[in-house]
């Protein structure tokens, strides 16, 4: 998953705050009208959004000469993703998920505990689960489902 820089999350913030999902998307002007209080370049506010379509975080569709930008996954499939892609930094995955839970708060514990309920609910009705059906379920890009062990399978269908 891409980490992003300053920019890109404010880029990004825009996208996620502004744009609804079924929209067509904004413009790069409109982007850059957002941003007004950074007071960036036009040109710097298109360069960052095609560099974001580099990196399949957004997705953009011709409009005449211009390009309408939207993101390409919500907010929480991408922070879901950083925290995936964290746990497989090296050492154990266990240890940091026990200490991961013992730093939440109790509402955050509730929400935790309420889905692995669901999961294990929909593991139970259609079979043993592999932990990755939950995530899925939050708009994970396809680009980064498809490299998350266990899905090659949905990486052949597309």
């Amino acid at each position: 998953m891409t980490r992003l820089g300053d920019l890109e999350r404010a880029v990004m913030d825009v996208l996620w705050d502004t744009v609804p999902a079924a929209s067509d998307g904004v413009t790069v002007r409109e982007v850059a009208d957002a941003l007004a209080g950074r007071e960036l370049a036009y040109t710097t506010v298109m360069t960052v959004l095609d560099r974001l379509a580099g990196k399949d975080m957004v997705r953009r569709e011709r409009e005449g000469r211009a390009w309408r930008y939207r993101a390409a996954a919500s907010r929480e499939a991408y922070i879901a993703q950083i925290m995936l892609d964290a746990l497989d930094l090296g050492g154990s995955r266990d240890a940091a998920l026990v200490r991961f839970a013992r730093s939440v708060t109790g509402t955050e514990a509730d929400v935790l505990r309420a889905a692995l309920a669901a999961e294990a609910g929909m593991a139970s009705a259609d079979g043993p689960g592999d932990g990755a059906a939950l995530t899925d379920r939050v708009d994970a890009p396809p680009a980064d489902r498809a490299t998350r062990p266990g899905r090659a399978d949905e990486a052949a269908e597309r």
